[in-house]
């Protein structure tokens, strides 16, 4: 992989990680129009990267929210209580993807990642966020008053129940082409949060999970056999890659904060549709394959 291909990577994975668009179509669209994907070696090296680039995505976050991060670190050495329950219910959001994770990860790969089930996540993801938006984000965004009187929690108000019940939602975003940001942010609002405080908690939950699909996608590519990512696409490219991504994943946080409390979820609803458009009519051309 040249440095550039993995910049254009590393840029797509940022921007597109914690936007409520799916960043999986975007990386299959990105890789394919590069030609990263014209060997089953390489392309097995390109989907490894594409989910170990995440990891810049994680080190934007860590920089942005320090303070919460380190409030839950506090908490959890007994020395704030607000912060243990914040840390708890990241906690117990962040269980059932790793037990269906593990249980499914392989028959997900096998079944779920190919042209019509990443399609259809797309379209019905974009037609479920409008939905969101009208009924729910639409009334808060409208409310009179200045942000602080809008109605809606924190997240320091979330009860284990709402915890669970986001961490529940995020779990059908490993059908791939779902987004993990909009079933996180979508089943924040759903549980009462202001759509500020849904993605800080999404961002804060993409941590654990992240993290997580990291180190697993790397460590059963590196033990794997035959050539790992690293043989395959080099390693500067791959840092290359994470280090754009983290810092385009840091400005697109600070954008999206401010877009939700303005316009609200169904423009990326709209972006959806029109993506699964484009991504079916080039993979129909035989440009782009999925899977």
């Amino acid at each position: 992989m040249e440095w550039w291909q993995a910049v254009v990577l590393g840029l797509v994975e940022g921007i597109t990680e914690y936007l409520p668009v799916s960043s999986t179509g975007h990386l299959i669209l990105a890789s394919a129009l590069m030609g990263l994907d014209e060997t089953a070696q390489q392309k097995s090296a390109v989907d490894a990267f594409n989910i170990v680039v995440q990891g810049g995505a994680i080190l934007a976050v860590l920089g942005l929210y320090r303070t919460r991060v380190m409030q839950m670190i506090r908490g959890m050495l007994g020395m704030d209580r607000v912060g243990l329950k914040l840390a708890i219910n990241i906690i117990i959001a962040f269980i059932p993807a790793v037990v269906l994770g593990l249980l499914l990860n392989d028959l997900i790969e096998e079944k779920l990642f190919s042209t019509w089930p990443v399609l259809g996540a797309l379209a019905v993801g974009g037609v479920y966020m409008m939905a969101i938006d009208r009924w729910k984000i639409r009334p808060q965004r409208e409310a009179e008053g200045s942000e602080s009187e809008q109605p809606g929690k924190s997240i320091t108000d979330l009860s284990w129940k709402d915890a669970l019940f986001i961490g529940l939602l995020q779990c059908i975003a490993m059908w791939p082409g779902t987004s993990r940001s909009m079933m996180t942010i979508t089943g924040g609002v759903l549980v009462g949060l202001k759509p500020k405080e849904a993605a800080e908690f999404s961002f804060l939950l993409g941590l654990p999970t992240l993290g997580g699909a990291c180190v697993y996608k790397l460590y059963k590519d590196v033990s794997g056999e035959g050539p790992n990512m690293f043989e395959t696409l080099g390693v500067v490219p791959i840092l290359i890659g994470i280090a754009v991504a983290t810092v385009s994943a840091a400005f697109a946080v600070k954008w999206l904060v401010g877009f939700l409390n303005t316009h609200g979820l169904t423009p990326f609803g709209w972006y959806r549709l029109a993506l699964t458009v484009l991504l079916g009519g080039l993979v129909l051309g035989g440009i782009v394959a999925i899977g």
